[in-house]
């Protein structure tokens, strides 16, 4: 058996097994993720939410996925066929690859690259074309707005969660994802560097075009943004596409300043948990606050939403990392 998974159709075997092993519970996290939605929302708001599908409206996903099935694909007359087809697409397949290093448990990962975290980067940066080319492929005034607020707003809080990213990486002094969790197997980052944690996750929201940044579909003056001409399965590909971003910075929140798959501060009770189970559990709590801050806040106007990325958190984070080397040096905690 051994043998067999040194060879090259052996190595092919093996990598697609971890990729479907990761992808399959990514795609039913991100389908379930839309009933959890619908029902936090509800309970805050005093409704029931989903409750006719199945038990506690559980099916109501699959009932979603088959009507967008069954209905048809409207293609805009004027609209560039190939690019407006082509974007939902990229969108989700970007939503997906970013998976490939994301490590669950220790040694638990596709590919457990040296530079992961630039992988993810890298990745993430990508995402803002897919919204670009649905926006103009669509040959309406709406949708191209809603794709250059897109391009603008994820531009702006790319620069402050890199110097976030930074900070992380100089505590640790590796790219690695796996080296980033196992430095925080006694003391969680988010402990000493919070403000960094707090720019961070609030920098997500803006990322992943939820509330109270979703001003690329905002629908009091864009209709619904970038995917306004969109109908059934193009459509759900972008749905699909955006919940599976949220699950992914969730992932990347847990894994920077959460202590990945570790116990809360090593505490020996808990260590009978799995990690993958802690893991989960932390996921869980970032996207329950994803949907908190959507029941909760207003949408932000557009200034406001530039003033806050480039007035407040680009200089502050951009402090904070001075000082956290500053720190690191004066101490001897600097990596070599």
């Amino acid at each position: 058996m051994n043998e067999f998974l040194t060879t090259p159709i052996g190595i092919l075997a093996l990598t697609v097994a971890k990729t479907l092993a990761m992808l399959v519970p990514v795609l039913i996290a991100v389908a379930y993720m839309t009933w959890a939605e619908r029902k936090i929302l509800a309970a805050m708001q005093l409704r029931k939410g989903p409750n006719v599908v199945g038990p506690f409206g559980m099916l109501q996903p699959f009932a979603d996925a088959i009507k967008m099935l069954m209905k048809e694909t409207i293609i805009p007359s004027g609209a560039s066929r190939l690019l407006f087809m082509g974007a939902p697409m990229l969108t989700f397949v970007l939503a997906m690859l970013g998976w490939a290093v994301i490590p669950v448990n220790d040694g638990w990962a596709i590919a457990d690259i040296n530079v992961g975290i630039l992988y993810l980067f890298a990745i993430s940066s990508l995402g803002v074309y897919g919204i670009i080319i649905a926006g103009w492929a669509s040959n309406s005034k709406y949708a191209f707005l809603g794709a250059l607020r897109s391009a603008a707003q994820m531009v702006s809080y790319e620069v402050s969660m890199g110097f976030v990213i930074v900070t992380v990486l100089m505590c640790v002094g590796s790219l690695n994802l796996t080296a980033i969790v196992r430095a925080q197997e006694n003391l969680w980052f988010c402990v000493p560097l919070f403000p960094m944690f707090v720019i961070f996750f609030i920098s997500a929201l803006a990322e992943t075009n939820r509330a109270p940044f979703d001003l690329p579909e905002g629908e009091s003056e864009l209709v619904a943004g970038f995917f306004v001409e969109y109908s059934s399965m193009s459509f759900a590909l972008f749905f699909l596409g955006e919940y599976a971003n949220m699950i992914l910075m969730s992932s990347l929140t847990t894994i920077l300043f959460l202590g990945g798959w570790y116990p809360p501060l090593g505490i020996v009770p808990f260590t009978w948990v799995p990690g993958p189970i802690w893991f989960a559990l932390k996921v869980a709590f970032c996207l329950f606050t994803f949907v908190w801050v959507r029941a909760t806040f207003p949408r932000y106007r557009y200034d406001q939403l530039m003033r806050l990325g480039w007035k407040v958190f680009l200089p502050f984070s951009l402090v904070w990392l001075v000082l956290t080397a500053f720190f690191l040096k004066l101490t001897g905690l600097l990596p070599a």
